[in-house]
């Protein structure tokens, strides 16, 4: 893709040319699974707690991409690592490489200072095989979400160019129990993380919400925090994790979803212009506005042509 010459050629505001290129960077064909595993909670508050969360992080990624068959949640006794490396294995099997593949882990975890281990009834998973089987995906875009205790002691042996890693804290040594994936969820289940309103959350949106969060948190208590979230990893305001509104995906087919999305960040940026009409002169003003007016009437001719084809 030629971005140099697309970004020379756009006739729009800067603000539109680069939602226009966001989109670009979203495959139109590409389906977006999820595997969201609640590992064990070693009291009943945390048990109830780890099942919501994981609950809701699956209503987010029905939302997502309007199909809940490619969103698989492990909890409880179907936690166990053998369920864990089977969904793994489907994941590589069912998503291609254009399609995306995010990964949620909750719960506890544990550091020996050489090997970390993700807490399951019956035997523990380890950071290597969890590695290994990420490594067997095929997808291009796949987001890991360790929001575990001792959690950033993976990121060396998780990072990949394909890959965007978060834990939950900066190394092996920060065993409390995280706050991290209450925030994570929160971004994932209400528009609050939404920076540039565009309906659309971006991983980078979401980390930041709960990192801002979670600060906050032992700020107010005025306590040392004793979890430090990390993000590695290239793409990250780019790759989507939640719709809201309009923008929800709300049919089973990507690209006009994709569509859908254009639309709602264009009409916003009309809003954008219309709110400066008293601040910019006048040619400069309706030359802004008639640039909008045209790629969304262009974008409702290809929704209502996909429409016609896929009602």
């Amino acid at each position: 893709m030629r971005l140099h010459g697309l970004r020379s050629r756009c006739c729009l505001p800067p603000s539109v040319c680069g939602l226009l290129l966001l989109a670009a960077f979203q495959p139109v064909h590409a389906d977006t699974y999820s595997l969201i595993v609640s590992g064990l909670g070693g009291e009943p508050e945390y048990e109830q707690k780890f099942r919501e969360q994981a609950t809701t992080l699956a209503e987010a990624a029905h939302t997502l991409t309007g199909d809940a068959s490619k969103a698989v949640t492990l909890a409880a006794q179907q936690a166990d690592r053998n369920s864990v490396r089977r969904e793994l294995r489907a994941l590589a099997a069912k998503a291609g490489p254009d399609d995306a593949v995010i990964v949620t882990l909750i719960g506890h975890g544990s550091f020996d200072g050489e090997e970390y281990r993700f807490n399951l009834p019956g035997p523990d998973v380890t950071a290597t095989e969890l590695g290994a089987l990420f490594d067997q995906l095929r997808a291009n875009r796949q987001l890991i979400v360790n929001a575990t205790s001792a959690s950033g002691a993976v990121i060396e042996r998780w990072k990949s160019e394909r890959r965007i890693v978060i834990t939950a804290t900066k190394n092996g040594g920060e065993r409390t129990a995280t706050r991290f994936a209450k925030y994570w969820v929160q971004a994932l289940a209400k528009p609050d993380a939404d920076i540039n309103k565009d309906e659309i959350v971006t991983v980078a949106e979401a980390f930041d919400f709960a990192s801002r969060r979670v600060a906050g948190e032992f700020e107010s208590e005025k306590s040392l925090a004793t979890e430090h979230a990390r993000l590695e990893g290239s793409g990250a305001d780019r790759f989507q994790v939640a719709r809201f509104g309009v923008a929800a995906r709300v049919t089973a087919d990507p690209e006009l979803n994709e569509l859908f999305a254009q639309r709602v960040r264009l009409e916003r940026d009309l809003d954008g212009v219309k709110q400066r009409r008293q601040v910019i002169a006048e040619g400069a003003y309706y030359n802004e506005l008639e640039g909008v007016l045209v790629r969304i009437a262009s974008l409702q001719r290809q929704i209502d042509a996909r429409q016609a084809v896929h009602p």
